[in-house]
């Protein structure tokens, strides 16, 4: 059965359906203006925390309703409906940043100057008045008919974070998200900065900074890589965009811009000088998408979490993750680390790897009874790598988010 109203909102019609639900075209009778609507979906909550999300939904919305500024679209109401809530917003004649840029429309610099900066103006204007957005990507991202640009989305990101977090989870894109939303730790204005710097990376290349086949391999690049200069993809960049992206892609937040304004007064002093530019097109990865959409990351919000969940993974899920980090990169240091000597039942990094791309793959071939000694002897000596390493807090907090990942999906075997 179609929705037909929310609230006195009379539904015209779908827009687009998202990670936290459906976007509508509707009108408002009382003042015979067409509005956007977003639901967002509490079903499934229990009754206290229908009402902490209630609470949460209204504050939130409140602050994001107060941001005023041409970059930023317009909050007009809030409410909600049996078990839906839902923001009403200005209706606006335009298409994303990413319908424009899968179109293959090649942007000249000056037009990426004048995209970026109007974003950046925008987060400047929220981050003064105490609001993060946490959702800063191409899809949110409004450019109008007449060439004005609007953030989207503002607030809904840390609205349906904050009702998320009752549950323990983080939300966000992840091609897009600083190192510190991946990590679970507090985003702020400097966690925008990082994710606008990626849009710009992807408006001047075609491509993302931070792309993979799947969500780990995301997720380990923007905690460890550091993309190549957007000059390297192609030599007609000005140089100055180099500097831009590398401040605002810095993994440490105390090295970026610690002002969106200051960035976009460096993008409005970038010296353009128009010598080609590879269409985005051409240039977008093989990856496609992966990566775009807003998902949830499971992380721990207190040490007994995660104390408790390392106590129950130890026993069952390490093995998977042991060839994961073997493939990443992290093999030769585990083999240069101070570890037991060899056991002749301990499998080679060649058969975990092999039973990780089954199970990544969903190949139904069941493990043979004999693996599960072999199961056991390699967490005991992953257990025992780590123990005498020196990894950084960074590097095992992304193989528990791998851990996590993968035993939220159902893809552990």
């Amino acid at each position: 059965m179609s929705l037909e109203k929310l609230g006195r909102y009379e539904i015209t019609g779908m827009l687009g359906r998202g990670a936290m639900g459906i976007v509508y075209k509707a009108r408002d009778p009382l003042i015979e203006r067409m509005v956007a609507i977003k639901t967002i979906s509490y079903a499934g909550l229990t009754s206290a925390e229908i009402e902490d999300f209630e609470q949460r939904f209204f504050r939130e919305a409140k602050s994001a309703g107060r941001l005023n500024h041409p970059n930023i679209v317009t909050i007009y109401d809030v409410g909600h409906s049996d078990e839906l809530a839902y923001i009403a917003m200005e209706y606006l004649s335009g298409c994303s940043l990413r319908t424009l840029l899968d179109s293959g429309v090649v942007l000249p610099y000056d037009r990426i100057v004048e995209i970026a900066a109007a974003i950046a103006d925008g987060l400047g204007f929220a981050h003064a008045n105490g609001v993060v957005h946490r959702d800063i990507k191409p899809a949110n991202i409004m450019v109008l008919e007449d060439g004005a640009v609007k953030i989207a989305d503002f607030g809904i990101a840390q609205l349906s974070g904050g009702a998320l977090t009752m549950v323990g989870t983080a939300l966000g894109s992840p091609k897009y998200m600083s190192p510190e939303q991946v990590l679970g730790n507090k985003a702020d204005g400097r966690s925008d900065v990082f994710s606008l710097g990626a849009v710009v990376y992807e408006m001047l290349t075609g491509r993302a900074p931070f792309s993979g086949e799947d969500l780990n391999a995301i997720l380990y690049q923007v905690l460890n890589s550091h993309p190549l200069p957007p000059s390297s993809h192609n030599p007609g960049i000005p140089k100055a965009f180099d500097r831009i992206v590398e401040r605002a892609l810095s993994k440490k937040s105390e090295e970026r811009y610690q002002e969106a304004a200051k960035m976009a007064a460096d993008l409005r002093s970038c010296p353009l000088v128009e010598l080609g530019h590879l269409p985005a097109s051409e240039a977008l990865s093989a990856d496609g998408h992966v990566g775009d959409q807003t998902v949830l990351i499971k992380r721990h919000d207190s040490p007994e979490e995660a104390s408790r969940a390392k106590g129950f993974r130890g026993k069952h899920y390490l093995v998977p993750v042991v060839a994961l980090v073997m493939l990443a990169g992290f093999g030769g240091y585990f083999l240069s680390a101070k570890a037991p000597a060899p056991q002749a039942s301990l499998p080679t990094a060649s058969s975990l790897a092999d039973e990780v791309w089954q199970v990544q793959k969903g190949n139904e071939t069941e493990a043979q009874p004999s693996a599960t000694g072999e199961r056991a002897a390699a967490a005991e000596a992953f257990s025992e790598f780590t123990a005498g390493s020196d990894l950084s807090a960074d590097q095992l907090r992304f193989i528990e988010l791998i851990i996590e990942h993968l035993t939220a999906n159902g893809t552990m075997p």
